[in-house]
């Protein structure tokens, strides 16, 4: 067959062959490269605005250039288009749509269309190889991989990854780690993307997953999931936190990942320059995980807020320095290991916390109710720790103190009633000094205390409130320097969730008039309906199991709630009543 090829024809062929091979791209593409080079040379020899096409036989090397011109009703372009009438003169078969071919004669390539078709040929090739580098690496993000150091610019290492480069950003570098052209290095893959100059694949060696990866490859129970590896908290290249659990009972996930005489760990330790690992047993419990993670510290004594994911951490006087770490190392670690804020005091800190909390109430106590230290500290000792509590607890509750009876009782609770209502009065005046409107006290969920507040925060009218967000109320968090820092809101200290912030802020717009009560989320019935609901449900139920729709539609009516949700609470009271029984 090669007997009628010519050498030109050959070698183009294995000039297509060899840039296929080297780059590791398919052929075809290098071909289909130079079939569009050669049109476009063809273009700027024959006219650019006519339709040349170029097409070379992928066996025999055979180039053919063709003019295509198509048949139309109606010629907007004579150089590429031609009318039914002109066509039938030439064929008497043709119809809209036919496309004539006419063969065109080689070109000779002067020095511009050669330099033009090699920035084609070299474009498409480049194009190609970029699209088969993402190809191959974009499924391969969560993988270690090897590569050589082929440069280092400006802190960043250009790894040469065989078929590829990748990059190792400054950021993404073990500190104080020197890279060096010709190093050999283990990276992890944690991102690839198309850019402008082709795919870029990013590169890391103190991703907290980087040595998730290396523990897999190191410990077969975590490579075949027998141990998981759920959270990793790292300090690159001093001290890293990594939390395990075990899905076989009789496999110690620790003891697994530490191995004979350290062997494991140690060999993680190695790749990473010496960063230290403490390897930390996971806990569903938050207070158990969070005492775990400050290993190697002891502590005493855990107090934990889950609304604010804050926790209290009390540890003996000589654990405090132990507990903290070095530069705050300990703590900051434990605290993204768990994503818990974690406030560390000591035992005679605490004492006296607790001792300043209990003199701040019986002060409280001794002036708003106008009794002497004793009795005002009995009442701190019971638990009462304001004066609110006092005046709307069950009576029993106060005449049960020792010394107390039931006429001390009563006349407490009126002091601190008149004690209330004087309060209250002090600071209505403060919100009309203040010019807090009374439509925005009207509001349901906001207080008096809410309002003083609001005027001190410029918030004065229902426009005002209904502008917020439940963060401005409520307080938010941000991570600064891997910290994570608290912004106060302007209801900071009352002890309201997220859902009551909503809540409040949705009444807002409601009276405002920005939307209208239908506009509001369905709440789902309250905990107190729950037996109404319950009734309702059972009242609604026919004989033969199925539910009376016209009669559940009455009974949601009458409680306040939709179809949808009293159906809901139903079935989950059914589930919980089961889940009991069992």
């Amino acid at each position: 067959m090669a007997i009628g090829v010519s050498a030109n024809r050959l070698e183009l062929l294995q000039i297509a062959r060899a840039v296929a091979q080297e780059k590791m791209i398919d052929e075809p593409l290098v071909l289909a490269a130079i079939e569009e080079a050669i049109q476009k040379a063809a273009r700027s020899r024959y006219g650019s605005e006519l339709d040349i096409r170029c097409s070379i036989h992928p066996k025999t090397g055979e180039m053919k250039l063709t003019r295509h011109t198509t048949v139309v009703e109606e010629v907007e372009n004579d150089s590429q288009e031609i009318s039914l009438e002109e066509a039938k003169k030439i064929d008497p078969n043709a119809e809209i749509g036919t496309v004539f071919e006419e063969e065109l004669p080689p070109i000779e390539f002067g020095r511009v269309a050669s330099q033009t078709a090699k920035q084609v040929i070299t474009q498409k090739v480049r194009e190609a190889e970029r699209e088969r580098q993402y190809e191959e690496y974009k499924d391969r993000i969560g993988e270690i991989i090897n590569g050589i150091v082929k440069r280092v610019e400006y802190g960043n290492a250009i790894i040469d990854l065989g078929k590829a480069e990748g990059i190792i950003r400054r950021n993404d570098a073990i500190p104080r780690e020197a890279l060096q052209p010709n190093d050999r290095v283990r990276a992890y893959i944690y991102d690839v993307r198309t850019e402008v100059r082709g795919p870029q694949i990013f590169l890391s060696r103190a991703h907290p997953d980087f040595m998730a990866a290396l523990f897999a490859q190191e410990v077969p129970e975590v490579y075949e999931g027998i141990i998981e590896i759920p959270r990793v908290a790292r300090d690159p290249g001093s001290r890293a936190k990594i939390a395990v659990i075990s899905n076989d009972s009789s496999i110690d996930p620790v003891g697994a990942c530490v191995g004979m005489r350290g062997s494991r760990v140690q060999a993680v330790v190695n790749e990473l320059a010496g960063e230290k690992i403490d390897i930390i047993p996971w806990n569903p419990d938050p207070a158990t995980f969070i005492v775990n993670a400050l290993q190697p510290a002891e502590v005493a004594k855990v107090v934990l807020d889950e609304e604010n994911q804050r926790i209290e951490v009390v540890v003996p006087d000589d654990q405090l320095s132990l507990a903290i770490g070095r530069r705050g190392q300990n703590v900051r670690l434990a605290s993204q290991l768990t994503g818990w804020s974690i406030d560390i005091l000591t035992e005679v800190e605490e004492s006296e916390r607790r001792q300043k909390e209990f003199a701040e109430r019986t002060a409280i106590f001794m002036e708003a109710l106008d009794v002497d230290e004793v009795i005002a500290q009995l009442l701190a000792t019971e638990g009462f720790t304001d004066v609110e509590d006092l005046a709307f607890v069950e009576l029993d509750e106060i005449a049960v103190i020792e010394g107390f009876d039931d006429e001390t009782a009563e006349e407490i609770q009126t002091r601190a009633r008149e004690y209330l209502d004087k309060q209250a009065a002090e600071q209505d005046a403060r919100r009309k000094e203040l010019g807090v409107e009374d439509d925005v006290l009207a509001i349901e969920g906001v207080t008096l205390p809410m309002a003083v507040k609001f005027g001190e925060n410029e918030v004065f009218t229902v426009d005002d409130l209904a502008g917020m967000t439940p963060d401005d109320l409520r307080g938010w968090y941000e991570t600064r320097d891997g910290e994570r820092v608290r912004e106060p809101g302007i209801l900071d200290g009352f002890d309201i969730d997220a859902a009551e912030a909503e809540r409040m802020i949705m009444k807002a717009r409601v009276a405002a008039g920005w939307i209208s009560e239908e506009d509001l989320p369905v709440e789902e019935a309250d905990e107190a309906d729950a037996e109404a609901v319950e009734e309702a449900v059972e009242e609604a139920l026919a004989e033969d199991g199925e539910f009376d729709l016209a009669a559940l539609e009455a009974e949601a009516e009458r409680l306040g709630v939709d179809l949808e949700t009293l159906i809901n609470a139903g079935e989950d009271a059914e589930t919980a009543e089961e889940d009991e029984t069992k």
